[in-house]
């Protein structure tokens, strides 16, 4: 087993999977948008599995087309936030031979729901 999937183990041993809606609303805004990510994202409880495949493959599709996405063009001394309740993030490995480091601050008791 390699040491990124010993850890990526470790990780769902310390946070098992849970349900939560697939479109949720931004408990600040009152928008709804898609809660599924690919890495995350394993079924839809409520459909077949054929069905929640194919569903979850069009969504993760869907949410990762051009016009949703935003690519950062990092430079010295940038700061970057998102909202990880609203936002997909794939770090592209671009920055070489510079560091890159990442501070991660997250809210907790925001609970998905979908009004």
């Amino acid at each position: 087993m390699t040491a990124a999937l010993a850890q990526w183990e470790q990780a769902r041993r310390k946070n098992p999977p849970l349900s939560h809606p697939v479109i949720r609303t931004h408990p600040v805004s009152g928008r709804r948008s898609l809660f599924v990510s690919e890495g995350f994202t394993s079924k839809i409880n409520e459909l077949s599995e054929t069905e929640s495949e194919a569903l979850l493959k069009f969504l993760f599709a869907h949410a990762t087309r051009p016009e949703f996405t935003v690519r950062w063009r990092w430079q010295k001394d940038d700061v970057a936030f998102w909202d990880n309740r609203v936002t997909q993030h794939y770090a592209v490995d671009d920055y070489r031979p510079a560091r890159r480091v990442m501070q991660r601050a997250t809210v907790l008791g925001d609970v998905p729901f979908f009004r």
